[in-house]
């Protein structure tokens, strides 16, 4: 069986913003006879993340990623459907995720390593599984739950950076279902501000490529912030610390202004904003959503039922074909999308 394939083709500089020159795709053959527990996927959607710079370095700077390799092929977020199987687990048909999965028109896989799902939970919006619905859902849900100290009824204010991205624009929404007063968010164009507003219900939202952003958030936070949700990192970040409260959570999701630099993860702060830590009392503790896949089912549901309800809108940005992987990643990092980044490999 002849199937399509995107390879890493070379790495970036050390200090480089990804090309999609980094990618090469390649036709391969896959041999039509399964071993025992072997399961033959063809390939749905698949999901490009920022986490996934980190995985382009020989050296991810997370203990918990590993690094991808030069001329072999790419993996990540992936859906797909079971064409046919020797696992007792999958039967033709199943619908099936993994956080491995190769980008391949077509995988043989172990049956071992996916997870099947109940395409109702996302009303048949399958792509939903790698995002709103999936390992976004849940960092942006249990990184609220367990890392934001959100109280209703107490007249917080929560601040979410990269706010249009797939984890942002969900954790803004959830921040408000839980019980946030007001609900901002830090983006990067006008477009995206008008959605966050007009579309997703956030209170306001702050253009930080146009807008004072100092200023325009202690016009939109009067009261200063009590909640941040970080998915940027660098000086966005700095500026959002300077207007916590006394005894404010900082919930660290991710430092996408970093990933091109050479820097650890977290990447250290200014002396300035540590002290502001200090002297507030603020929590920022690393949030890894893998630590809490104990609470995911649960998680899960609660999600789906937000979802199908209406009271969580899901936007996604979609191109089509696995020739499109290296460019909607590149697209991605610089953000160019509007909610989750996907790529639809197959009807």
């Amino acid at each position: 069986m002849q199937v399509q394939k995107v390879v890493l083709n070379s790495r970036p500089g050390t200090n480089g913003a990804p090309v999609p020159e980094n990618f090469r795709l390649e036709e391969a053959t896959l041999a039509p006879d399964l071993k025992d527990g072997e399961v033959l996927v063809r390939t749905l959607y698949l999901s490009v993340d920022p986490y996934m710079r980190c995985r382009m370095n020989e050296d991810t700077g997370a203990e918990y990623l590993t690094p991808w390799q030069l001329s072999e092929c790419v993996d990540g977020g992936g859906v797909g459907v079971v064409q046919s199987s020797r696992c007792s687990a999958c039967t033709e048909g199943d619908v099936v995720t993994s956080f491995n999965w190769p980008w391949q028109t077509f995988a043989v896989m172990k049956g071992s390593v996916l997870q099947k799902v109940d395409p109702q939970l996302v009303d048949g919006h399958l792509s939903y599984f790698l995002g709103a619905i999936g390992i976004t859902g849940l960092t942006a849900l249990l990184g609220i739950r367990e890392k934001g100290n959100v109280t209703k009824g107490a007249n917080q204010t929560m601040v979410v950076s990269g706010a249009a991205g797939a984890c942002g624009s969900i954790a803004g929404q959830i921040g408000r279902l839980d019980g946030c007063v007001r609900v901002v968010g830090i983006c990067g164009s006008d477009e995206k501000c008008r959605a966050l507003v007009e579309d997703l219900g956030f209170s306001a939202a702050i253009n930080y490529r146009q807008e004072d952003v100092p200023a325009r958030l202690k016009e939109c936070c009067p009261g200063g912030v009590d909640v941040y949700f970080d998915n940027v990192g660098g000086t966005i970040s700095d500026t959002v610390i300077a207007q916590m409260n006394n005894g404010g959570h900082v919930i660290l999701c991710g430092q996408i202004s970093q990933y091109n630099k050479d820097v650890p993860y977290p990447p250290p702060l200014s002396d300035e904003t540590q002290d502001t830590l200090r002297s507030k009392n603020i929590t920022r503790e690393r949030f890894t959503v893998l630590n809490y896949m104990n609470k995911a089912d649960a998680a899960l549901c609660e999600l789906s039922q937000w979802v199908k309800s209406g009271q969580i809108k899901v936007l996604e940005t979609v191109v089509n074909g696995i020739g499109s992987m290296g460019d909607a990643f590149c697209s991605m990092m610089k953000g160019g999308n509007i909610g989750k980044q996907i790529i639809k490999i197959s009807e």
